[in-house]
């Protein structure tokens, strides 16, 4: 489950958001058959295809 929080510019997270984020920092990645493990070779694709889209963006 992936959960998202939004801090605007000059707001500080609350200790229960804190709290949320240091338990998910030390909780297991748990792999299943919709998303499994990525191997090595396709971890370097990834990599690559982001630096590509992030040259794109910038310019």
């Amino acid at each position: 489950m992936t959960k998202t929080f939004i801090i605007g510019n000059g707001q500080k997270p609350a200790q229960e958001q804190l709290k949320e984020i240091e338990e998910a920092k030390n909780s297991p990645i748990i792999f299943d058959e919709d998303c499994e493990e990525l191997s090595p070779a396709m971890v370097k694709a990834f990599k690559s295809a982001v630096v590509q889209r992030n040259r794109k963006k910038k310019a």
